[in-house]
């Protein structure tokens, strides 16, 4: 059955996939001319699902082209830096993170040394799977997911409860959310390339390069990080989107010809102890494993674990009354916004601290399918096709008025208006 789309949307179509295209490199799709050349592990992923409904055999590509930075380790790096791209083209570059140093990162690849949200596995998934031409591409993508999924069980559940710990602000995808606030402020920073630019916040933007070189400096052992990184951040988006890949991964596991099992025993693990650590009554927050604390902020992230098909009812009913509110979506024409906006910290034009974002909004709409919140999921879809047809495809969007911010031409703003779009012939 093909796909019907209605009124203007085949022009929406046509111009997110024009976005695509003109961001591929052969290889990987940047997220961002100009700004960010080189490829990232979630924004791969993102563009992935979207390739999935254009050109699913560049998709295939999209992936396994990520997999050629994974580490021996199974560590998959929030960046692959792409080569012929000048060193001075994105800070930090190569040279600072020093990849080539470590005995466990790939030869002949140079990568960042974080992870990202894991949603590999979930893409892959829904690649396969909308292709129908499934074996090949798996059982080759396979044994690489386990690994990833394999290194975060291993070296990132740092307080041994079974979420993995965030060792740096980059790692969660909402670099500057005021969730991390409380965490760095124990952070000592000197002073970076940062200090007196045009950073928003420079002293953060310190705090950010003083954890990757004390990273660096130590090898990026997990020991180090376990016994003493001043950063330590149970995040409810990452460990979510890691509890929707893993269910995921016990179905490629299936299509691949190798065991479920133990990727069905670890979502049973970060389902509870998503609810026993981070659900607060209210909402999910993240937690300072340092201080063994509960942060305040109340953002996005906090919805998320909607991606959870185990959720309790009456959880999810509290997220979407909050979701609903005047707090978030019920306050805004164009939800949802990245931070509680009856918060002190709340700023609409700074990122992740109030604008919105498509592949937020992307992540929300898919737990609302979860959970058959049919409302929720409607509204998010039609408020992201609003934004993109009164802004274009921008980085990120003012959650009042609909304003682009950001980059021009994002390819997973592109990438997730095709899956969302594409999604109507499968409701």
């Amino acid at each position: 059955m093909g796909l019907r789309l209605m009124g203007d949307e085949t022009a929406v179509w046509e111009a997110a996939a024009r976005v695509l295209d003109a961001n591929w490199t052969g290889t990987a799709t940047v997220p961002a001319p100009g700004l960010y050349p080189h490829q990232w592990s979630w924004d791969s992923a993102f563009v992935s699902l979207g390739l999935a409904r254009h050109r699913p055999e560049r998709a295939c590509i999209e992936l396994l082209s990520l997999f050629r930075g994974q580490w021996a380790t199974g560590l998959v790096p929030h960046i692959v830096f792409s080569s012929g791209v000048s060193g001075n083209a994105f800070f930090p570059g190569p040279e600072f993170w020093r990849s080539g140093a470590q005995p466990d990162a790939p030869r002949g690849v140079e990568t960042s040394g974080l992870a990202q949200p894991p949603l590999q596995a979930l893409a892959a998934l829904r690649l396969a799977q909308g292709t129908g031409e499934h074996q090949a591409f798996l059982t080759r993508l396979y044994p690489r997911l386990a690994a990833q999924h394999a290194y975060l069980e291993r070296e990132r559940d740092v307080a041994g409860f079974g979420l993995v710990s965030l060792c740096h602000p980059w790692e969660s995808g909402l670099e500057n959310s005021p969730a991390w606030d409380r965490p760095l402020q124990a952070v000592d920073p000197p002073r970076s390339p940062f200090s007196g630019t045009q950073s928003p916040d420079g002293a953060v933007a310190d705090r950010h390069v003083s954890l990757v070189r004390s990273m660096r400096d130590a090898g990026y052992r997990a020991e180090y990080l376990r016994d003493d990184h001043p950063f330590v951040v149970e995040d409810p988006l990452f460990n979510a989107v890691l509890l929707a890949s893993t269910h995921a991964l016990a179905e490629v596991a299936e299509l691949a010809g190798a065991d479920p099992g133990p990727h069905r025993e670890a979502a049973q693990r970060i389902h509870g102890a998503m609810l026993d650590r981070l659900w607060d009554g209210g909402c999910f927050r993240a937690r300072d494993v340092r201080t063994d604390e509960l942060i305040p902020a109340a953002t996005v992230a906090g919805f998320v674990p909607l991606l959870d098909p185990e959720l309790p009812a009456a959880i999810v009913r509290s997220l979407a009354e909050l979701l609903l509110s005047a707090r978030f979506a019920g306050a805004t024409g164009y939800p949802v916004p990245t931070c509680d906006v009856q918060s002190a910290v709340f700023d609409r034009g700074a990122y992740w601290r109030g604008p919105t974002w498509v592949n937020t909004n992307w992540l929300v709409w898919l737990g609302a399918l979860t959970h058959h919140l049919d409302a929720v999921a409607d509204l998010l879809l039609g408020s992201t096709l609003r934004l993109v047809r009164q802004s274009g495809f921008r980085e990120c969007f003012d959650p009042f008025d609909g304003t682009g911010r950001g980059s021009h031409d994002f390819s997973w703003s592109a990438a997730l208006v095709l899956d969302l779009l594409g999604s109507r012939r499968c409701r």
